[in-house]
């Protein structure tokens, strides 16, 4: 079994998806799904399935062969994101694979000193927008209201390298690498990974192992 969660309008048929999306609950009630489908301009594939990896996924533990998310870590509090992995590494394999994409921070914040360095005056516009961790304007009316409510598109916790790894060495993942598009000896990742993803982006892959002792317990 390979699992992606956080997979918005990518689903493979290969994998088993997951997304937490209110939209995606609301599409699933059939008469409230079709008044709402034109305010919210989304329409999630029949294969994905609601799954929240801070409540638990509804799958058994150590039954999955690789994971998988593509943008999805950097929008959970830090407390949040730690869950998150810790049931991540619960419901995997021992020799698994995880792979995760995501922004990062250091490249943003070096283009953000290199821009400051040449004086450039939007430099922190550039670096907050960059981030997604700055607001351009508060939503108004129902219809933006519900677009931002239900999109989730803000950023609440940054990640570099460094305080990745340490997040997922403590948790008992090992082999923890940067890693690349398309680089993964589990041939699966091919039909979930997105080149365009990875692009100046942080990107690592890790292994379960049941040999090493978990700092959170």
């Amino acid at each position: 079994m390979h699992v992606q969660y956080g997979c918005g309008l990518s689903a493979p048929q290969k994998w088993v998806n997951f997304d937490v999306s209110p939209t995606l609950r609301l599409q699933n009630f059939p008469l409230l799904g079709i008044v709402l489908r034109p305010l919210l301009n989304v329409q999630f594939p029949n294969n994905v399935k609601y799954g929240d990896i801070i409540k638990g996924l509804p799958v058994k533990e150590n039954s999955v062969d690789g994971i998988y998310c593509s943008h999805t870590l950097e929008h959970l509090a830090l407390d949040d994101l730690r869950i998150a992995l810790k049931n991540t590494h619960k419901v995997m394999k021992s020799g698994a694979i995880f792979r995760m994409v995501l922004p990062d921070l250091e490249f943003i914040a070096r283009k953000y000193i290199e821009n400051l360095d040449l004086g450039e005056p939007s430099s922190s516009h550039v670096f907050l927008d960059n981030s997604m961790l700055g607001i351009k304007s508060r939503s108004r009316g129902f219809l933006s209201f519900l677009r931002s409510y239900y999109g989730n598109s803000h950023h609440l916790w940054m990640w570099d390298f460094l305080s990745l790894s340490k997040e997922l060495d403590n948790l008992g993942f090992e082999n923890i690498r940067r890693c690349n598009y398309g680089d993964s000896k589990d041939e699966m990742f091919k039909d979930v990974e997105d080149i365009d993803r990875f692009h100046n982006c942080l990107s690592l892959e890790c292994v379960k192992s049941d040999f090493k002792i978990s700092t959170y317990g």
